[in-house]
């Protein structure tokens, strides 16, 4: 029994940490789609953040110094694909992809000819990375029954941008809905021609929800170089983007059942990690390919099976034409 709930905590707080990007880039298409705009080039914002993230905390030896080198770089992303879509009005999954496709081959490039090393940026350390930080009493607490470990491992000892995605769960809930800012978003991701004639500028609208999903990827993309990993390595996103984008369309484009879907996506992935290598009765060893498989699979059965009809804003991926 002891060792079942051991295993419990830590596949809870695995859990916790694969969330965390998965709840920022999800967060960060939910935005953008919501103005109207499809951005499935989530991916490439979040590795080019990784990238700018890993690169500047390697060079000037700070992990803040690479979180906003990340943001920046993911917003710059976001307003070229703005410029593309909202702007020149082109097709919103051709520029998403060919984010994607850049970003691919550009950040090892750039690591290799900027580090001299394989596709990758140098190890970070100390200052370079975010830490885990330990909540008050953690020690403490620890030796209660059930709910000290609960608080000690899982609650607490997570590094400061993971929390931080705690607290924007209710910041952006708040801000879709119980904001000017998100009704005229959720407007415009509706009926543009109605906030058009109301004096509000759609191209406005859409520039700044872009912006804000730039931000989301830069922090995603600086979690998994500069705070959960230590350093950036080639096609380090691994498919998050799309795990993201796929979350965020089970939840059916709302903050909490997008989150909750983020949750389960991030324990599949933390089982598929506890059970490589492990052999089950019966069946024996099941190849690590099939288990690292388990994430995605679920992906495809639960908007294949489960979603039911999920109904985008009506708006989305069509451009704006300004009526004469």
């Amino acid at each position: 029994m002891a060792e079942a709930f051991v295993i419990a905590l830590l596949m809870l707080d695995a859990t916790v940490r694969v969330a965390t990007p998965l709840v920022l880039a999800a967060f960060a298409g939910m935005v953008a789609e919501r103005s109207g705009v499809i951005d499935i080039g989530l991916e490439g914002k979040m590795l080019a953040a990784a990238f700018a993230a890993a690169a500047a905390a390697a060079t000037f030896g700070s992990a803040w110094i690479g979180l906003l080198a990340a943001i920046v770089t993911s917003g710059l992303l976001a307003l070229l694909h703005a410029y593309a879509c909202v702007t020149h009005k082109g097709n919103q999954v051709v520029s998403g992809m060919a984010i994607n496709i850049l970003v691919a081959g550009l950040g090892p490039t750039l690591a290799i000819a900027w580090f001299g090393l394989a596709g990758q940026t140098p190890a970070l350390e100390g200052a370079g990375r975010f830490a885990g930080v330990a909540l008050p009493f953690a020690g403490s607490f620890a030796a209660i029954p059930v709910f000290g470990p609960i608080y000690a491992e899982v609650v607490s000892g997570h590094n400061l941008l993971v929390y931080l995605t705690i607290a924007l769960i209710p910041v952006v809930a708040v801000l879709i809905y119980r904001t000017r800012f998100g009704l005229r978003l959720r407007a415009v991701g509706e009926n543009p021609h109605a906030v058009d004639t109301a004096g509000i500028s759609v191209t406005a609208m859409r520039y700044q929800a872009m912006l804000i999903c730039g931000v989301l990827c830069g922090i995603a993309g600086a979690y998994l170089s500069t705070a959960h990993a230590a350093g950036f390595v080639r096609d380090m996103t691994a498919g998050k983007g799309y795990l993201a984008l796929a979350a965020m369309i089970f939840g059916k484009w709302k903050p909490v059942p997008t989150v909750l879907a983020c949750l389960l996506f991030a324990f599949a992935d933390a089982l598929q990690i506890r059970l490589q290598g492990v052999s089950l009765p019966g069946i024996g060893e099941i190849p690590v390919q099939a288990i690292q498989a388990l994430p995605y699979a679920l992906t495809v059965i639960l908007l294949a099976g489960f979603v039911g009809r999920a109904v985008a804003p009506k708006a989305s991926g069509i451009p704006y034409v300004k009526d004469r």
